[in-house]
Order: structure tokens, then C-alpha cells, then sequence
């Protein structure tokens, strides 16, 4: 149909854009696949870091000692918690004392303190002596074996076993006296608690003993080293 000189078509009709709809539709796919829908990557929420193992401590606690940690519980909690602002609990699966640093505590060295403390008393040692770990810097405790010393089998390693201990523990608390140290004897392990020139003395006691130096050889020559000792002191 012309109309003044122009041509018209009825049937005739304007183009559509879709192009930005399907550029909008696509992202919307990409961004349902990735997870996070309308939002960008980099609003994802971070990952927690994980605890290192120097921010806790794990004391495995042996069958046998179980009634004894249960009766000093309170003994061995309350200083850790109090003094050294510990979080303390025992692990009843794994048989664990698992301590961390508290939310007021500034030394990370009470950590180690701690776990000091625990396995002292793990070892066979008073609450009141493995106390004295807590309160003084220069003490420590040293393990070693019978058998380190020497190799003794059967009746050899329980004469020497009885050696340490002497006749009602006698020997045993004459060299805790004389170098001024606590001593324990689990089976074959030897334990020492006390400062590293003491410990010295004690095992170098305990282990002529082992070899089979006769106790009052023993104790003489403790008396004499001690006693140098203590003048130059």
C-alpha cells in the first residue's frame, strides 16, 4: 500500500534484542554452578584454621595410674587452671589429660610447665613433689632404663632392681637425702626428679649400683661429692 509516495508493509515488524537476556541467563548458570548464586568468589566464608599441636598438650595416663589420678584430681587441676590459667579435662576414650592455654593466659611456656607437672606425677611421684616443678625453673625430671646401665636378664635384673631399693627403701631414701633429689622405680624404669647437678650425682649413684658396687662403697663416695659440693656453694 503506498501512501503519499511511501510503501508500507502491515506484516512488517521490529526486531527483538534477546542477546543481553541470554548474557544475563549464562552468568546466572555459571554462577549457580559455582556454588554461590548472585554473589562474587570472593565473598565466600574462610576456613577456620586448625590448632597446631603446640598450642596443646595430650599426657597419656597408663592403666595402673588411673585410681591414683583420680583420687588427686583436684590436687592436679587446680593449680594448672588457677596458676597457670589452663583449660584442663581428661579424656575418658582415649584415657588422655588434655590441657590448652586459657583465654587469660600470656606465657606459653605454662603450657609446657603443665605437662611437665602431669607426667611427673604420671611417673609415680608425689603431687607435692611434682609440684615443686611448677614453682622452680631449674628442676627437671630424668628417665632411663635398668637395662641402659647394663644387660642383666632374670634373677640378675631383679638383684639389681633390689639394690636401688635397699631393705625398706633404705638405699633408695639414703641417695634421695644425700643429692637432695626424689627417686622412683617402676619395674625397670628409673625416674629423677630434681635439678641437673643433683640428678647427675643420683645417677651416677644409682648406676654403680646396677654395675654391683657394694652400697656402702656408694654411699661414701655420695657423701664426699655432696659435701664438695656444698662448700662451694
Amino acid at each position: 500500500m503506498d501512501v503519499d509516495g511511501v510503501n508500507i508493509n502491515p506484516e512488517f515488524t521490529v526486531p527483538r534484542k534477546p542477546a543481553k537476556k541470554r548474557a544475563i541467563s549464562n552468568a546466572m548458570e555459571v554462577d549457580q554452578v559455582s556454588g554461590v548464586e548472585g554473589t562474587p568468589k570472593s565473598a565466600a566464608p574462610k576456613k577456620k584454621r586448625s590448632k597446631s599441636s603446640t598450642d596443646q598438650r595430650k599426657i597419656l595416663v597408663p592403666v595402673r595410674r588411673l585410681g591414683a589420678l583420680k583420687e588427686n584430681w583436684l590436687k592436679i587441676v587446680n593449680p594448672l587452671t588457677e596458676n597457670l590459667n589452663l583449660q584442663v579435662r581428661f579424656n575418658l576414650k582415649n584415657h588422655q589429660v588434655e590441657m590448652k592455654l586459657g583465654p587469660k593466659a600470656t606465657d606459653v611456656t605454662n603450657l609446657q610447665k603443665g605437662a611437665d607437672f602431669v607426667k611427673a606425677f604420671i611417673y609415680g611421684f608425689e603431687v607435692d613433689d611434682a609440684l615443686a616443678l611448677l614453682r622452680l625453673d631449674d628442676l627437671f625430671v630424668e628417665t632411663f632404663d635398668v637395662l641402659d646401665v647394663k644387660t642383666l636378664k632374670g634373677d640378675h635384673k631383679s638383684r639389681a632392681i633390689g639394690r636401688l631399693a635397699g631393705k625398706g627403701g633404705r638405699t633408695k631414701f639414703t641417695i634421695e637425702n644425700t643429692t637432695k633429689t626424689r627417686i622412683v622405680l617402676a619395674d625397670s624404669r628409673v625416674h629423677i626428679l630434681g635439678s641437673y647437678q643433683n640428678i647427675q650425682l643420683a645417677r651416677r649413684a644409682i648406676c654403680n649400683l646396677i654395675i654391683g658396687s657394694p652400697p656402702n662403697k656408694v654411699y661414701g663416695n655420695l657423701r664426699s661429692v655432696a659435701g664438695r659440693i656444698s662448700e662451694r656453694m
